[in-house]
């Protein structure tokens, strides 16, 4: 049976445009879709926006449409995948929290839990921070506000229904334990082990004083909690209730600051209502933008499809990917942008590139030599084992290696100087090694940078119109580049900014 892959991003609040922080996830999300595709898997690559919110019902009212809050969300999520789709990301659903699957599935999610005894009336009183759309007890607050937001959390008091977490402290703590790689980095899975062990209490999961968002079965008077209801789009999303193969989900992209939803709410719930769990959760870190936070009141929120306008799309991905180490906060910088491109993608990649391919048509008019054996040896396993394992920059670095490697052979091998020499074997075999290297770069190239992979691999004269089409197998084997062949030569592939 052919293996499957699903990737989920967070679904994204729609009182914004999307930002850097916000390109960054769902990128990566892109880039592992990409890999699991090429290598023959199915694949579900879901992201979306989350609708339910009460940020949303606010943000609605600020420009005038609390009378229209559906109007307005269509708006911003038409936005959104405008976003998306001008960023050239392959998602295959782009879910909404409004449409009508989403409330069936959670309704219908909604009655197994209640089935299973694990939903209860009670009063609710406690603190409630409004940016966040979480409860805190006094303990989390850093001089009585939420440590995120820096405000003051309400007080809420309401009879509402609750959730029983607590319920599933045990045997939470038991499969953190026994299986390390559901919560990705290390550090994230620390704090959430001393959340549920310690922390962990009952949830209350809808609310009577909101007006927006879906009614609790059987009791249209209540409105099931926005997190309840959001982290459900991963199950509906995948096509539930209606029986299929892709859940459970394989990796969660999340941020670390909604890691406690993720890694204990989320797996309760589904213990709960007698579904798997899914088999990871990797949360990133956070974005500050030239050492600063990013916010709207800074003014400094970055839009990505501005930078990708300014570069382009590869050179986003690579920047992003390639500045910072995920898992990690990372810091976004149009000056370190400028000097990654002009150093590493100018100078290095396109250099290489433009090199190799004109000594081919210098020496041999345009055609490639025959085959020689080649130094790629360790290459392939290494970046297979960093891409399974969500070490992406490692990935990354092994490619780059590779580059340096292939523009430290043109130097010692100097064809130039080979040909002047009559050295026609030697540099025949210096100039198919160059290409074929060239051919393997690119194919690893092809989950990050994507245009510039077709770009490299159509100069070679092999023709990408379904970049799936070949096996891995067979693409990632030495000497498949045939002599004989003719190579086209274009533009350059990244001009230097001055």
């Amino acid at each position: 049976m052919q293996k499957k892959f699903y990737v989920s991003t967070p679904i994204y609040y729609i009182n914004g445009k999307p930002s850097i922080g916000h390109a960054y996830t769902t990128i990566i999300a892109d880039v592992l879709a990409r890999y699991h595709r090429m290598l023959g898997e199915r694949v579900l690559f879901l992201t979306g926006t989350d609708e339910n919110s009460q940020k949303n019902v606010e943000a609605a009212a600020a420009v005038g449409k609390a009378g229209d809050i559906q109007g307005y969300l269509d708006e911003m999520a038409a936005i959104w995948e405008r976003t998306w789709d001008s960023l050239g990301l392959t998602h295959d659903r782009f879910i909404r929290t409004t449409e009508p699957a989403h409330r069936s599935a959670v309704g219908t999610f909604w009655k197994a839990v209640e089935a299973n005894g694990d939903i209860y009336q009670g009063a609710y009183e406690g603190l409630y921070c409004k940016g966040c759309e979480a409860f805190y007890s006094e303990a989390d607050l850093v001089e009585g506000k939420c440590p995120l937001h820096k405000t003051a959390p309400e007080t809420i008091k309401e009879k509402n229904y609750f959730f029983r977490l607590t319920k599933y402290r045990d045997v939470l703590l038991e499969h953190i334990g026994k299986h390390p790689e559901f919560i990705r980095p290390e550090s994230r899975r620390n704090e959430v082990l001393s959340y549920v062990r310690d922390f962990m209490t009952d949830i209350s999961i809808t609310r009577s004083s909101m007006k927006w968002g879906i009614p609790v079965p059987g009791d249209e008077s209540q409105r099931i909690y926005v997190w309840f209801d959001a982290l459900i789009n991963y199950l509906t999303g995948a096509g539930y209730p209606d029986a299929n193969d892709w859940w459970p989900c394989d990796l969660h992209l999340v941020g670390k600051d909604i890691i406690k939803f993720h890694c204990a709410l989320w797996p309760a719930m589904l213990l709960s209502a007698g579904l798997p769990l899914p088999a990871s959760v990797f949360a990133h870190g956070f974005f500050t933008v030239n050492g600063d936070k990013m916010s709207k009141s800074l003014g400094n929120v970055i839009d990505p499809v501005d930078i990708a306008n300014q570069y382009d799309n590869d050179t986003l991905r690579f920047f992003l990917i390639r500045e910072i180490m995920l898992g990690g906060d990372g810091d976004f910088s149009e000056a370190r942008l400028k000097e990654r491109y002009n150093g590493e993608l100018a100078n290095e990649l396109g250099n290489l590139v433009q090199r190799v391919l004109s000594m081919t048509e210098k020496y041999f008019d345009g055609r490639i030599p025959e085959r020689a054996e080649g130094f790629l040896a360790g290459a392939w396993p290494a970046y297979r084992l960093a891409m399974d394992e969500v070490r992406l920059n490692d990935a990354l670095d092994v490619v780059w290696s590779l580059v340096r490697q292939a523009n430290q052979y043109v130097e010692s091998q100097a064809p130039w100087k080979l040909a002047k020499l009559g050295e026609d074997k030697m540099l025949a075999d210096t100039m198919y090694v160059l290409l074929e290297t060239l051919r393997h770069i690119a194919w690893m190239l092809l989950p990050f940078m994507p245009l510039t992979s077709k770009r490299i691999l159509q100069s070679l004269n092999l023709t990408v119109a379904d970049e799936f089409s070949q096996s891995a197998e067979s693409a990632w084997v030495w000497g498949e580049l045939t002599p004989g062949g003719t190579i086209k030569k274009g533009e350059a592939l990244f001009p230097r900014k001055e």
